[in-house]
C-alpha cells in the first residue's frame, strides 16, 4: 500500500546526533537517573521539541522528558503516548562513539574500520540479507552503537516534527515520554503516568522491520544466601562447611542441556546464574528467572529451591536462605483485553509499505512495567538489531519506516475514533 503522506525524514541526523552523547546506565547506582550524563540527552531533546512547538516539553529532576502534541481533530480520540529509553548498555561502552555509514550495502561481512576483528558476518546475522541495498550505520568496532534504543527516540521526535507541520493529518492528543534506565530494570521507576495523562502507549524499541511485539518474558529475581560454617583451615577436619564450595555445588547441579539461555530459544524460558559473592562463612548467589507463564516461572523457582536443598544435605550444619522478588510480568496478559491497541498498530505497519509481524520478546521492555502500571504498551520496531554489542546496527530505510508506522498509528486512532 502506498502512502498518502509525503515523508521527508531527518531522522538519520538526528540518530547521528544522540549517539554521539554517551547515555550508559549503571546498575550499581543508586540515584534516578543512574548516571547524571543522561540528563545531557534529555536536555537536548526537550529544547529540540520546544523548538518545533512542543510549549510543555520538559526534562524533570529524575531524567524524564515528557511533551505534548496537541490534538487537532474534534473528536474523542484515545491518548496516545509514544515511548523510547534515553540510556545504553552497561554491557559494552557507549563512549565516544563513532557511527559510519556502509551506503547501498550490497550484501557479505561488515568490518568495523577501528577494530578489524569486529565483523558484523552475515551468516550470524541473517537479517542482513533484507538490507541489499540500503544505508547500515554501525559504529567503529570500539562502542556499542545505541541504536537501541536511540533509534527510537530519534524515530519519535522525527514524527513529531512531521505530525507538527503537517496539520491536515488529523490526531488526537499525542504525549512523548523518554526514559533514563530502562536498560538496568528501573526505566518507569519514577514516570509520572498522571502528568503523562496517556490511554495507551507504544514503545518504540523492537528489532525488525514490521515486527510489533505484544508478549514479554515474565521476570522474577532470585538471592540465595548461604551461611556456612567457618573455622581455621588447619583444623578444619569435619568442621568447616565452605559457602564458597555450596555455592558453586549449586550452579554445578543447574541442568546443562536445557533451562538456560544458551540452551533455549523461541518460547522457552531459563534459569540464569548472573552474580556470585561472598567468603567461607556466607556468600550469595544471584539469579534471574524468565518464563512466559507465571506457572513456568514457578516451575523453575521449585527446580531451583530443589538444587540447593539436595546441595544442602551435604552440610547439615549450613543453612541457606531463597528469596524470590517480581520484576515484570507478560505485557499479554493486559494488552489482549485491548486488541485495537494491536490492530492499529499492524494496519500501520501495513500503511508504511511493511507485512506486520506479531512476536514476542525474550526479554523485557519498559511496557512490561508500564502494562501492569495502567498503561498498556506493546512494543514496534526501531529498527535495531545485535544490541548490547560493538556488532550493533540499524537501517536508515528501517528507521525512515519506523517514522512512517508512528505518523500513521497517530491518524489511524483518530480515524476510528
Amino acid at each position: 500500500m502506498s502512502s498518502p503522506f509525503r515523508f521527508t525524514h531527518t531522522v538519520t541526523e538526528r540518530f547521528l546526533r544522540y549517539v554521539a552523547i554517551d547515555t550508559q546506565s549503571d546498575p550499581a547506582s543508586p540515584t534516578c537517573p543512574s548516571t547524571e550524563k543522561q540528563k545531557d540527552l534529555g536536555r537536548l531533546l526537550a529544547r529540540e521539541l520546544q523548538a518545533i512547538g512542543l510549549s510543555d516539553a520538559d526534562l524533570d529532576q529524575h531524567g524524564y522528558v515528557y511533551a505534548t502534541i496537541p490534538a487537532n481533530t474534534a473528536k474523542r480520540v484515545p491518548v496516545i503516548c509514544f515511548c523510547s529509553h534515553m540510556d545504553t548498555s552497561p554491557d559494552c561502552t557507549g563512549s565516544n562513539v563513532k557511527p559510519q555509514i556502509v551506503r547501498n550495502y550490497r550484501g557479505g561481512d561488515i568490518v568495523l574500520p577501528a577494530d578489524p576483528s569486529q565483523i558484523i558476518r552475515a551468516a550470524d546475522h541473517p537479517a542482513l540479507a533484507d538490507q541489499i541495498g540500503n544505508d547500515i550505520i554501525t559504529a567503529d568496532g570500539t562502542t556499542l552503537l545505541g541504536a537501541d534504543n536511540k533509534a527510537g527516540m530519534a524515530e519519535i521526535m522525527d514524527a513529531a516534527q512531521f505530525l507538527v507541520a503537517n496539520p491536515q493529518i488529523k490526531h488526537g492528543v499525542i504525549k512523548i515520554l523518554f526514559t533514563p534506565d530502562e536498560e538496568i530494570g528501573r526505566g518507569v521507576d519514577r514516570a509520572d503516568l498522571k502528568k503523562l495523562g496517556a490511554d495507551f502507549a507504544y514503545t518504540i524499541d523492537g528489532e525488525t522491520a514490521g515486527n510489533i511485539e505484544d508478549e514479554t518474558f515474565s521476570a522474577d529475581g532470585v538471592t540465595i544466601t548461604i551461611e556456612g560454617v567457618s573455622t581455621h583451615p588447619g583444623f578444619a577436619k569435619g568442621k568447616m562447611e565452605h559457602a564458597i564450595k555450596i555455592a558453586a555445588a549449586i550452579v554445578d547441579r543447574l541442568p546443562k542441556t536445557t533451562c538456560s539461555p544458551e540452551t533455549t530459544e523461541g518460547r522457552q524460558g531459563f534459569l540464569h546464574p548472573i552474580a556470585i559473592s561472598g567468603a567461607l562463612e556466607k556468600t550469595t548467589l544471584g539469579f534471574i528467572v524468565r518464563d512466559f507463564t507465571d506457572a513456568g516461572l514457578r516451575e523453575k523457582e521449585a527446580l531451583l529451591e530443589t538444587i540447593v536443598q539436595e546441595v544442602m544435605r551435604d552440610f547439615p550444619r549450613s543453612s541457606y536462605r531463597l528469596q524470590i522478588k517480581p520484576q515484570y510480568r507478560n505485557m499479554k496478559q493486559v494488552i489482549d483485553r485491548h486488541p485495537e491497541i494491536i490492530d492499529n498498530a499492524m494496519e500501520a505497519i501495513r500503511r508504511a509499505g511493511l507485512n506486520p509481524v506479531k512476536t514476542a520478546i525474550r526479554g523485557g521492555t519498559d511496557g512490561s512495567r508500564l502494562s501492569f502500571m495502567g498503561l498498556p504498551c506493546p512494543n514496534i520496531f526501531a529498527g535495531e538489531h545485535a544490541f548490547h554489542s560493538r556488532l550493533e546496527w540499524v537501517s536508515v530505510q528501517d528507521m525512515e519506516k519506523a517514522v512512517q508506522t508512528i505518523v500513521h498509528l497517530a491518524a489511524i486512532w483518530e480515524e476510528r475514533a
